[in-house]
């Protein structure tokens, strides 16, 4: 059952919607400059702490980790207790957040406070789609305001980046941390007076017991995938890995024999639902992981200074927002199936430039990645998000949006994590057979091999306190991340070519699209019909 739904719902869209769309945007660009705000700063905070590769990857996913892991149920509070409530909430919390985790004292500290920047998005970040959804009928209007939201929610990421880079020339590591919060401030005002309060939301209680399990079940996934490639912390990893399973089957029992779940599984299993999430998931999460690598290539490798790795990623920004407005149109011509196919091969071809980056390549090259990764994503990111909303029944439009936001949250948390677990893994194993190839080997202590296989910041150090050996360690260094760095490339370009498999194979094309969406009901009253 859900509340009356507001008038405005039926007519097209909400009064001043101009406005209303604006504070919802502005609310999902806050919650993603967060996202991506570390990734320019890493080199700094690993050498401000000395922190090893693990840590720093953790730092980096931490934000879209503490989203993944409770956007699915905060969403569904959302729709129960109030939808534009829980977003001022998060906002505010988000400006907490913000200034904990830029005066951390500690990298655990800082984990800890991305971890917390997270979970105040997923007070926000769900409901922003929610509103639109709700607020927003069927049709071209509703099609090109997801667009948009899409739009800058990607870009924001690389809005983020590219602001962190211009106060780092300037700020110590942890502005780059404050930057959300003049927008969260601007947002928190704007919503307030603009946004409508208590549209076609659900009379059902909340599933409590799934949402927990939600929490523990991607938190565990994620946290796994992060650490199980490295070395010291495999086997942390596998247990957290093993656990996401078993919590994974016991959250899917729950939704099943719960009275009113949190995640319908009769919607889930529509192919016009979960096929444009998975898809959506690995575009997304590979955009985050192509900046959170290349970034550090760039820095390390290339010598870029903070400002010219934010600049080189503008390519990816602008790439999106150019064609978003397009998507929506080729989504109405030509259905989701090609659009999001479209979108892959863009991102594909970004990441094979990638694999061929080395110490010599030139900034326009570097930028052509970006471009072409940016192009896809803003391809591929409005019709996984259209296919979604338009295939749930608005009652449990909370499930649609929150879908929708782990497209990029989960997708981002588990591409940094696995990207960078890779990176780390590689890097970690390359210097080793550098060391063991060396003649100096077996003068090498132990204490010393850990520290200058546990990250670039900490090699570096290594190489300060041995001056005499300083040029070979900073060499051995390079080659080890540019060798790291290429393995992580690859593994995006085959989860890019999977995520393509699975569109191709389950998504239907345009006259079946429409079929089915037809089938689905989704309009305010209507009752889920059965899955496809």
């Amino acid at each position: 059952m859900t509340s009356p739904a507001s008038p405005t719902a039926s007519t097209g869209s909400p009064p001043r919607a101009p406005l209303v769309l604006t504070a919802l945007i502005l609310g999902a660009l806050v919650c993603n400059i967060n996202l991506a705000a570390a990734n320019i700063a890493l080199p700094d905070i690993g050498d401000a702490f000395g922190a090893n590769q693990t840590s720093l990857n953790l730092v980096a996913v931490g934000c879209s980790l503490g989203l993944a892991m409770s956007v699915m149920y905060l969403g569904a509070v959302a729709d129960r207790h109030g939808r534009k409530q829980l977003l001022v909430l998060g906002l505010g919390l988000t400006v907490i957040a913000s200034i904990l985790a830029a005066f951390s004292a500690s990298v655990e500290m800082l984990v800890a406070a991305r971890i917390f920047t997270g979970i105040a998005a997923g007070m926000a970040y769900p409901t922003t789609l929610s509103l639109i959804t709700a607020l927003w009928a069927p049709g071209r209007q509703r099609t090109l305001a997801i667009a948009l939201w899409s739009a800058v929610s990607a870009t924001a990421t690389v809005i983020g980046s590219v602001l962190a880079g211009v106060l780092l020339l300037w700020f110590w590591w942890g502005s780059a941390f404050l930057l959300a919060v003049p927008f969260a401030l601007a947002a928190f005002v704007l919503v307030l007076i603009f946004v409508p309060s208590h549209v076609a939301e659900s009379t059902e209680p909340v599933d409590h017991a799934g949402g927990v399990l939600s929490v523990f079940m991607i938190a565990a996934l994620v946290l796994g995938l992060a650490t199980v490639f490295a070395p010291d912390t495999a086997t942390l990893g596998g247990i957290l890995l093993a656990a996401s399973v078993l919590l994974i089957g016991v959250f899917g029992w729950r939704q099943a024999t719960a009275r009113s779940p949190l995640y319908d599984l009769s919607v889930a299993r529509r192919r016009m639902f979960w096929a444009p999430a998975t898809g959506g998931l690995i575009v997304f999460g590979s955009l985050m992981g192509a900046m959170f690598v290349g970034q550090q290539f760039q820095q390390n490798i290339l010598g870029y200074s903070t400002l010219d790795a934010s600049l080189s990623i503008i390519p990816a920004g602008v790439g999106l927002l150019l064609v978003a407005p397009r998507s929506a149109k080729l989504v109405l011509t030509r259905g989701s199936r090609f659009t999001m196919l479209v979108g892959y091969v863009f991102v594909l071809v970004g990441f094979i430039t990638m694999l061929f980056w080395n110490e010599n390549t030139p900034f326009w090259f570097v930028s052509v990645a970006y471009l072409s990764i940016g192009v896809g994503a803003g391809f591929a990111m409005t019709p996984a998000s259209r296919a979604i909303t338009e295939s749930t029944p608005v009652r449990r439009v909370g499930m649609a949006s929150a879908t929708a936001d782990l497209q990029r949250d989960l997708g981002g948390s588990i591409m940094q994590g696995v990207l960078g677990a890779i990176l780390a893994a590689g890097f970690a194993r390359a210097f080793g057979n550098l060391i063991a190839e060396s003649g100096d080997a077996s003068s090498i202590s132990s204490q010393v091999t850990a520290a200058l296989q546990a990250s670039y910041a900490s090699a570096l150090q290594v190489a300060e306190q041995y001056p005499q050996y300083k040029d070979q360690i900073l060499q051995a260094a390079q080659q080890s991340l540019e060798t790291g760095s290429i393995a992580a490339y690859a593994v995006g370009a085959i989860a890019i070519a999977i995520g393509a498999a699975v569109v191709w194979i389950f998504l239907p094309g345009r006259k079946k699209e429409l079929e089915l969406v037809a089938s689905y009901g989704t309009a305010p009253e209507a009752q889920p019909a059965a899955h496809d």
